[in-house]
C-alpha cells in the first residue's frame, strides 16, 4: 500500500511539471503572437487573406464576441476568479487524470494571456480572422482564447467519459432478473 501512495506522488509531481510546460508553451506562444502583430500592424490593420484566413490586428475592450465592451476591470476580476477555480479543480487531478488536467492546463493557459493583456493594455489583442463563407467571418480570436476553448471541450468530454463511468455496474454488484 506504501508503494502505491509514494507511485501516485511520483505521477501527480510528473504531472505537475508537464502541466506547467503546457501552461508556460500556450502563454509564451500568446505573448509572442500578440506582440509581434502589435509590432507588425496597426490596429485595425490587416494582411491579404491567405484562403480563409486573414490575420488582423483587432484591440478588443470587451469578451468573446464584443460583449462587456470597455469593462477591462470587470473582465479581470472574472478572470482570476476564473484561474482560482481552475487551481482548484487541479487539486482534484486524480479524479479527472491525465486528459483532466491537460485540459485544465489549456483553460488556465488561455486566461492568464489574455489577463495579461488586459492588465498591460486594458484590452486584448485578437488576429485570427476566418472566413466561413462568402462575407461571413468568425469573430477575431487568438492563441488564448483557442486555448481556452480547445480546453473547454477536451474538460467536457472528459467530465462526460467520467460520468460514464460512474454509472456503469461494478464487477460482482450485478443483479440478477428474477
Amino acid at each position: 500500500m506504501q508503494h502505491k501512495k509514494v507511485t501516485q506522488k511520483r505521477v501527480k509531481w510528473w504531472y505537475a511539471l508537464i502541466f506547467i510546460a503546457i501552461i508556460a508553451a500556450i502563454l509564451i506562444l500568446d505573448i509572442l503572437s500578440k506582440e509581434w502583430i502589435r509590432a507588425s500592424l496597426p490596429p485595425g490593420g490587416a494582411f491579404p487573406e491567405i484562403g480563409r484566413l486573414t490575420i488582423v490586428n483587432v484591440q478588443n475592450t470587451g469578451s468573446a464576441f464584443g460583449l462587456f465592451t470597455n469593462q477591462a476591470f470587470l473582465l479581470s476580476i472574472v478572470a482570476i476568479a476564473g484561474l482560482v477555480v481552475v487551481l482548484l479543480f487541479f487539486k482534484y487531478l486524480g479524479e479527472l487524470g491525465f486528459m483532466g488536467g491537460l485540459a485544465l492546463s489549456f483553460i488556465f493557459a488561455g486566461a492568464l494571456g489574455n489577463l495579461i493583456d488586459r492588465l498591460r493594455f486594458g484590452r486584448v489583442t485578437d488576429f485570427i480572422y476566418v472566413r466561413l463563407w462568402d462575407n461571413v467571418y468568425w469573430p477575431a480570436f487568438n492563441v488564448a482564447d483557442s486555448a481556452i476553448t480547445v480546453g473547454a471541450i477536451l474538460l467536457a468530454f472528459v467530465a462526460l467519459v467520467n460520468l460514464g463511468k460512474k454509472h456503469e455496474p461494478k464487477p460482482g454488484n450485478t443483479k440478477k432478473d428474477i
